[in-house]
């Protein structure tokens, strides 16, 4: 079933065109990956989808009461509320009909009223709004989310993990996701994976992270250069055949400017040529000259250059029994560990455990609780997150990279700084904007590339592959490849991690810390878990079992509340039953037909019933976790 289609949209913000004529249609049970670099205008294409933004011209057609929700990119903002309030949110709307149908009820309709009241009951059942309290519990306890803790006391992996919970709670038929693992750590984008590969429904989403968009897309659409194109089947499928159509229509183009050239010759000839030309042929000329004004040209590729130092000393980096933590807890214990020139780690670790201030240990940053750090000799050090720290809002992209001069020397050359910048994907004119006006992944562009007209022999980059669009994180790959000195990097995107170091450094579950060779699909393998410190669950348990008084009155629910947690299924049930006969008799096509006096009392104890049966199973739910506390 067609869920909605795009109907030659065109969209542009100022003189940027972002959408042409572009057509699309998503079908049920599909799975599709929106990609394209960024700017090119994917999270606008979400926007025109939910109807915030309106194109300028083309039809977006929606199946007749199309349910849509989005997660968004950026994290939600706390405003004090708790986690049930902010999942809760995600079904406002069916609580603005209930109230909408409670108002209505307590009048006195006539035959037209109580057919609008009909039509309301049957759009609140169609979206199962009658038991709202229970959807939200249990939405929190699929996804283990600690209910009444304050949305700004958690960290924005467990944010993001709560925005999803809202996004899905109303069923949509349609889920968008953009970018839906950013700020998460390792353990929570696979739990992603999963939610969203079982998910009844059907999911667009964008995503810079090649494992979670070759494991989930059953088709690629890609926005490149104003125009939306399909790829049935995943990634690797969808870069196969990409390939092959660059090439095919590299060679159109070639032959077309080939012909163009020879047509451009022949108007030039004298005047003998001229007296014979052919009229027909001149304006075929004219055409092609049309067409070739008119041609979309690939974009232009990433080019990165790296300025290399000469080589190090054969030891590079020397731990000793390092102990480091923060007050009673450790986050390294006992580490020792050689790093020699050549060397390619990757740090892999949750979030919380510990990465970046093993990092900044290792370069002498941060001095450890306990333990010996020695650096090698001849050591040039790049670091990627000391000058993220560093970036200075105020500053233009090209005064940031050049230091404030025009030209800056890589591998023996003088270049200009715009030029070089354009290897970044840089226009001169945006080369000229401000820090502080630019988007995440223009930002991490800017550090890697003042970063790399430093020269280094040591490389060490804290997640660099964040918001960086997939174009541009493969052409880092393949230069990371080929640098010849030391590379030490932390990241969650596992695809990069596999194509660029050739050991990882991993934070395991029991608190330990361990190295392994191969990448991170080559640990993944061996069956080992990941330390977990990020989870608001675990610390309010902890926290609950400090606090708990050890007597023998908290091991077990008292007689009276055991009593009543044993009787509530029953009156569930009875409740499910009363509400199930109510809304039957409702249901009958002639009910609304006999006197108000006979339907005013069933629609009244239907909504009674209905919010008792809310109460039993709120307080069942409450009993239950009580008494697993306790246990």
């Amino acid at each position: 079933m067609t869920l909605l289609t795009l109907d030659n949209i065109s969209f542009a913000i100022g003189d940027q065109r972002l959408l042409r004529d572009a057509n699309l249609t998503l079908e049920s049970d599909e799975r599709v990956c929106l990609i394209g670099r960024n700017g090119a205008g994917k999270s606008t294409l979400l926007r025109l989808i939910t109807g915030a933004q309106q194109p300028d011209a083309g039809e977006i057609r929606y199946k007749q009461g199309l349910r849509i929700s989005q997660l968004d990119q950026a994290l939600p903002i706390a405003r004090g509320e708790t986690v049930r309030e902010h999942v809760a949110a995600g079904l406002a709307h069916l609580q603005t009909l209930i109230a909408e149908y409670q108002a209505q009820a307590q009048q006195r309709l006539d035959a037209g009223g109580l057919k609008e009241l009909e039509a309301l009951q049957v759009r609140i059942e169609a979206e199962g709004g009658w038991h709202i309290e229970q959807r939200v519990e249990t939405v929190l306890t699929e996804m283990n989310l600690p209910a009444d803790q304050p949305l700004d006391q958690l960290s924005g992996g467990w944010r993001r993990r709560v925005a999803l919970a809202r996004a899905l709670i109303s069923n949509p038929e349609l889920l968008l996701l953009d970018e839906p693992t950013n700020h998460l750590d390792l353990s929570t984008i696979e739990w992603l994976e999963n939610r969203v590969r079982g998910y009844q429904g059907s999911v667009l989403f964008i995503t810079h992270d090649r494992a979670f968009l070759q494991r989930l897309a059953t088709r690629i659409v890609e926005l490149d250069r104003a125009r939306l194109t399909s790829w049935p089947g995943d990634y690797q499928n969808f870069l196969r055949r990409k390939a092959e159509a660059l090439e095919a229509e590299a060679r159109a183009d070639a032959l077309f400017d080939k012909k163009l050239a020879e047509e451009e010759a022949w108007i030039r000839q004298g005047i003998k040529a001229r007296r014979t030309r052919n009229e027909g042929r001149a304006r075929s000329l004219e055409a092609m000259r049309e067409e070739y004004a008119q041609r979309e040209k690939p974009e232009q590729k990433a080019r990165i250059s790296i300025e290399e130092a000469d080589r190090s000393g054969r030891k590079v980096i020397e731990l000793h029994n390092i102990v480091h933590g923060y007050g009673d807890e450790k986050l390294i214990d006992g580490l020792s560990l050689k790093i020699t020139r050549g060397d390619r780690i990757g740090l892999v670790g949750n979030n919380g455990v510990g990465k970046s201030t093993l990092l900044r240990i290792m370069l002498g940053e941060i001095a450890p609780k306990s333990g010996t750090v020695k650096l090698g000799t001849n050591l040039e050090i790049a670091y990627f997150d000391q000058l993220r720290r560093e970036l200075d809002p105020e500053k233009s992209v090209a005064e940031i990279v050049g230091d404030g001069r025009d030209y800056i020397r890589i591998n023996g050359k003088d270049r200009h700084v715009v030029g070089y910048l354009k290897g970044f994907l840089f226009t001169a004119k945006r080369a000229m904007t401000k820090i502080g006006a630019l988007s995440g992944g223009e930002r991490n562009r800017v550090i890697l590339a003042r970063l790399f007209t430093r020269p280094s022999n040591l490389l060490v980059l804290d997640e660099p592959t964040n918001d960086l669009d997939i174009e541009t994180l493969e052409v880092l790959e393949d230069r990371l490849v080929d640098y010849a000195g030391t590379l030490i990097v932390v990241s969650h995107d596992r695809a990069f991690l596999d194509n660029v170091v050739t050991s990882v450094l991993v934070f395991e579950e029991g608190g330990t810390v361990q190295r392994y060779v191969g990448g991170y699909s080559d640990w993944l393998r061996r069956g080992r878990a990941l330390t977990e410190k990020d989870n608001p669950n675990a610390k309010s348990s902890a926290s609950n079992s400090r606090n708990r008084k050890p007597t023998t009155q908290n091991k077990k629910l008292s007689y009276k509340l055991k009593l009543e947690l044993e009787r509530l299924p029953d009156e569930i049930a009875a409740l499910e039953a009363r509400s199930a006969e109510l809304e039957s008799l409702v249901s009958d096509p002639t009910f609304y037909e006999q006197p108000f006096e006979q339907v005013q009392p069933v629609l009244d104890e239907l909504s009674d019933t209905r919010e008792t049966l809310e109460r039993a199973v709120e307080r069942w739910a409450e009993l239950e976790s009580m008494q697993e506390a306790l246990q």
